[in-house]
């Protein structure tokens, strides 16, 4: 593998992130080192990079080639998993200095990319990537919360937590908090994530949520999609088109998401009003949360 330079984090609010949260999100702590990344090279050598290059030990960047040359663990972490490529935080001092003495001049995995056999290459979860790093003692950010169509509110509410991590007892709070929806994949077709800088983040009013995996499933637009935006449902409009056009093509997706939309409303209207006793229902919510159940359901259209 070669030197990739790791995707560039949106602004929560603009349109390259727009959506992303209706679905299941990952909401992480966003720390304040340099961005860094190790891989194996074609010859099984682990090599290292930066934000925008590859470091070697004449040309490192904050001695981190340096350190990672020299850490066993991660050379085992290599020999189990070749084709991943580990991205994270390279923890120096940049803007924020409140950071535990001993957190320094670590490395804390935030992504985790594997290349697949045809050479394209995906996220893994972080369910799936935690078990990985833990078995060979390698530092990972941890989530704030999983949240399910996470409100202002409740984004407000991990803000305000983010000092709970690798930041000194009363030093207030973190840099910020990264959104991850595994599922999610903006109008430009890319996989990409959001973030919320504490210090441009206004308002100050967060609310108490108690636990960390928290769903709203009250959201009557959620309701009507578990209710009656069904895998039976979607599998249908799916079989119409593929039978219409003999056969499926990618170019048929959008088709796909329109036609999911237009025959929930036509189809259920009637019913979902009745069940849900002539609910409030927000039109533009509820096709994104259709957008992202198609994807969920038929993934393998979206690879």
């Amino acid at each position: 593998m070669e030197f990739k330079k790791y995707q560039h984090i949106e602004r929560f609010g603009t349109d390259e992130v727009e959506d992303i949260n209706y679905g299941a999100c990952h909401i992480f702590y966003k720390i304040d080192g340099t961005n860094s990344s190790l891989w194996l090279d074609e010859n099984g050598n682990l090599s290292a990079g930066s934000r925008n290059r590859t470091l070697t030990l004449d040309n490192d960047n904050a001695g981190f080639f340096a350190w990672a040359s020299q850490q066993q663990n991660i050379k085992d972490y290599f020999s189990a998993h070749p084709t991943h490529r580990l991205y994270g935080e390279w923890l120096v001092p940049h803007s924020l200095k409140t950071y535990r003495d001993d957190s320094w001049r670590r490395f804390y995995v935030f992504d985790v990319i594997k290349t697949l056999d045809d050479g394209r290459e995906e996220y893994l979860p972080y369910e799936m990537y935690k078990d990985m790093v833990e078995e060979f003692g390698i530092d990972y950010v941890p989530p704030i919360a999983v949240i399910t169509n996470p409100t202002y509110e409740q984004l407000i509410y991990c803000l305000d937590k983010t000092g709970q991590f690798l930041v000194k007892d009363g030093a207030g709070k973190g840099e910020g908090i990264v959104i991850k929806n595994y599922s999610y994949k903006n109008k430009y077709g890319r996989q990409t994530w959001a973030k919320i800088v504490c210090n441009e983040f206004k308002e100050k009013n967060a609310k108490t949520f108690g636990v960390p995996e928290i769903g709203n499933t009250d959201l009557v637009e959620q309701k009507i999609i578990d209710e009656f935006c069904t895998t039976a449902f979607i599998e249908k409009e799916y079989a119409k088109i593929v039978n219409d056009m003999n056969g499926w093509r990618s170019e048929y997706i959008p088709r796909l998401l329109s036609t999911v939309f237009t025959s929930l409303v036509k189809e259920e209207s009637y019913n979902f009003v009745k069940k849900f006793k002539m609910p409030k229902i927000d039109f533009k919510t509820l096709n994104a949360m259709v957008i992202q159940k198609v994807k969920q359901d038929k993934r393998n259209l979206f690879a």
